[in-house]
């Protein structure tokens, strides 16, 4: 699947695809076959050009001006080094590096989704550790919003650099509906299930759905666990520990959410709604849902579907407090972004280091935010007036530059054929074919 980023249009379909760009595919990069030795060898300066692998969508006009600008500098100039950028078509990307990655050819950088997404690299070698260069280099270390950068790790060690924008999950609300209700975007789990209540007795759905996909379902599952335990308690799971399911809070998590699925927070007939085809956002634009939690390109979504809705109609919050939990209300749950990483046999390690400064660079961020992305720069909160929607954009950037901690999508998170079983649980979860006790069993049992 391609994603073609169009902001124009804001269809359903691209909204899904950019999820897929920032991580439901990346996982088929989980792959063995990596011994060979990469594009080079040595790790010092020297190599004249080096090449850098990214995914060809139309953002990818930001990297190239990138690499435009990071070849006429001074520190290309020092680093005795410039890039080559290699685009590869969308669909092509995943078989295609790593074929490479396991090739004389690979790539000296490499556009990838962090976390499980280069696992395989990284147990093979095939990706260089980052966390002391960044920790030595001010402009590395200072330059991006710190839970972006820590989301994409592996077992606490940086292996990647932010390199496009942030789509965390947000709670979006109808503004009409919550006007004519009198109610308030919930800042507490009580406020939430009050405002349940009021809008099932005036016939309104709390929340929109599109269970038929399942992976909107899991945002319910990643937000609870992490407002009821924190993000430590995926983060055992993430690092390989399957007992972690096992951790009192998924516990909670899963009867919290059989409780609302038997309120009817969700309506009868969720589990046939679908978000791909544009069911779950039409319920939600037209009043029949109150409430849809959703990535943040869930406003490109409505803009190009229902325009009128998305300019004056639609709300948008942070998911609420639950009484009792140790997860901080402030932290997010999501696709962080995308990152470069580095091929330890690169043979101009200090080329691509440099290269991946340029993504701290303000003119980097300026790109971005005309693209409609919101940059995960540390310099990037005074840009974003000039985005298509400031006061959204603004919203985001500040929600995810105030988090303490930013959990990758459990499903990228875990790698494909983990998270397709994952997937497969919390769908029976949901339609009330397995219970709370039993979602934790098999999960824990997912091989």
């Amino acid at each position: 699947m391609e994603s073609n980023r169009g902001r124009s249009t804001g269809s359903t379909g691209t909204a899904f695809s950019r999820r897929w760009l920032l991580g439901a595919g990346a996982s088929a990069l989980l792959t063995t076959g990596l011994s060979a030795c990469g594009s080079g060898e040595g790790s010092g300066g020297g190599g004249e050009t080096i090449t850098a692998f990214v995914y060809g969508d139309d953002a990818v006009k930001v990297q190239a001006a990138a690499v435009e600008r990071f070849n006429k500098s001074a520190a290309s100039k020092s680093a005795k080094g410039k890039i080559t950028l290699e685009k590869i078509p969308g669909s092509d990307y995943t078989p295609k590096l790593r074929t490479a990655m396991g090739s004389p050819s690979a790539p000296d950088v490499f556009f990838n989704w962090g976390g499980g997404s280069i696992k395989a690299y990284q147990e093979a070698g095939k990706v260089l550790d980052l966390t002391d260069i960044i920790q030595k280099d001010p402009v590395l270390k200072s330059g991006f919003l710190p839970s972006v950068l820590a989301a994409g790790d592996l077992k606490g060690r940086h292996y990647g650099i932010p390199m496009r924008g942030m789509q965390p999950v947000i709670l979006f609300y109808n503004k009409t509906v919550f006007a004519e209700q009198k109610l308030q975007p919930p800042t507490t789990w009580d406020q939430l299930l009050a405002n349940n209540a009021k809008l099932k007795k005036a016939g309104i759905t709390p929340f929109a759905l599109g269970g038929s996909d399942l992976w909107p379902e899991l945002m319910w599952l990643e937000y609870l666990t992490d407002r009821i335990g924190g993000p430590e308690v995926f983060r055992r799971i993430q690092d390989g520990d399957a007992e972690g399911w096992g951790d009192p809070a998924i516990l909670k998590a899963a009867e919290m959410v059989k409780a609302l699925v038997d309120d009817g927070a969700f309506g009868s007939k969720f589990s046939s709604v679908s978000y791909v085809n544009g069911g779950a956002p039409a319920v939600f634009a037209k009043g029949k849902a109150a409430m849809h939690l959703m990535g943040s390109w869930e406003y490109s979504t409505q803009l190009g579907k229902f325009p009128d809705f998305a300019k004056s109609n639609l709300g948008w919050a942070a998911f609420p407090a639950i009484a009792g939990g140790t997860g901080d209300v402030r932290n997010v749950v999501g696709n962080p972004t995308n990152y470069w990483s580095i091929n330890p046999h690169t043979q101009n390690k200090d080329a691509a280091i440099a290269f991946l400064k340029e993504c701290a660079s303000e003119a980097y961020a300026k790109d971005l935010v005309a693209l409609g992305d919101v940059p995960t720069t540390s310099n990037a909160a005074a840009l974003l007036a000039s985005a298509p929607n400031p006061e959204y954009a603004k919203f985001q950037y500040d929600m995810v530059q105030q988090a303490p901690a930013f959990t990758l999508s459990w499903d990228q998170a875990l790698g494909d054929e983990l998270g397709t079983k994952m997937h497969t649980e919390i769908g029976k979860l949901f339609a009330g074919k397995s219970s709370p006790s039993e979602f934790v069993s098999a999960c824990k049992g997912l091989k």
